[in-house]
């Protein structure tokens, strides 16, 4: 089962290039939902609480996700100690599903991966192809900002994140999207059938 992993900073158009993927009958895994899930996961959310607090909590006793990423972002040591807790889990999660895909005789499977380091030390060792998007940093965050993101916090976050030089480096095929989504999805998928003529 192939693997194709998309990297790119946020609101560079992972989701549009994924989606021309997904259109086309591909099973995806979104790397991000996967870490929203196990924060409902008991043991995760008592390790949480231990290190970041009670007041991660919302009133019905789930972590709040903003209240955290208040806390967890701040710094790269706390950010750190979020990874520590959350990376193993969504590891094994990760895993898991994919065993479950290639069990069902699935041929390719595409992974949204939005905190991408590097190839070698990430979920992304095991990638067959390693897809960038990129976009003009204002561009970006316009886009961010429209789906409802705090412009402070979209920087924040974009600075945490690595450079689009490191993403030409770590992947295999690149696409700038910036233009429309039509164009992107265009691109995507003439790479795609390009592609699977080798599968």
């Amino acid at each position: 089962m192939k693997k194709l992993f998309i990297i790119g900073g946020m609101g560079a158009g992972k989701s549009t290039a994924r989606k021309a993927l997904t259109d086309q009958g591909l099973e995806y895994i979104d790397l991000d939902k996967v870490g929203h899930d196990i924060h409902s996961w008991e043991t995760v959310k008592e390790e949480l609480v231990e290190t970041f607090g009670e007041d991660i909590l919302d009133e019905n006793g789930a972590v709040n996700r903003g209240a955290l990423a208040k806390k967890a972002f701040v710094s790269p040591a706390e950010t750190r100690k979020l990874n520590r807790i959350t990376m193993p889990r969504i590891e094994e999660a990760y895993t898991d599903r994919l065993a479950e895909l290639e069990a069902e005789g699935c041929e390719a499977v595409v992974v949204e991966y939005s905190v991408f380091k590097n190839r070698s030390t990430s979920l992304a060792y095991s990638a067959d192809v390693v897809i960038g998007v990129l976009a003009p940093l204002d561009m970006r965050i316009e886009r961010a900002v429209s789906a409802g993101w705090d412009e402070d916090d979209v920087r924040r976050r974009i600075a945490l994140q690595i450079t689009d030089a490191e993403r030409i480096d770590a992947s295999d095929v690149v696409f700038n999207n910036d233009s429309t989504p039509e164009e992107l999805r265009n691109e995507v998928l003439a790479w795609w059938n390009d592609y699977k003529t080798q599968l």
